[in-house]
């Protein structure tokens, strides 16, 4: 006796979309100006291969600034997003140091 299974391919492929990571409104932007920052500012966010953490929240604080300014939400959503930029692009000058 065999069993016959049907799959509805609508939501199967709904379940694939859900499952993509969201990019946060203005992160891309973030990056953008984070780098700009660094570069301007001459500030490494790495020293000896450990975090400067002064110079990644000067970087995040005027990200911040920016993107509240530009999408009109609160400090704390601006401050996320902009945290999140200047970590990544922290890790990735850590990573291409060390390499």
């Amino acid at each position: 006796m065999s069993i016959q299974r049907r799959i509805s391919w609508n939501a199967a492929l709904r379940n694939v979309r859900d499952d993509r990571g969201v990019i946060a409104t203005g992160l891309l932007a973030a990056r953008a100006s984070i780098n700009l920052t660094i570069r301007l500012s001459r500030r490494s966010l790495v020293i000896a291969g450990r975090f400067d953490r002064s110079a990644i929240m000067l970087a995040a604080a005027k990200a911040a600034r920016a993107h509240q300014e530009r999408f009109g939400c609160s400090w704390a959503e601006a401050m996320a997003v902009a945290l999140k930029a200047a970590w990544g692009a922290a890790k990735l000058a850590r990573h291409m140091a060390a390499h």
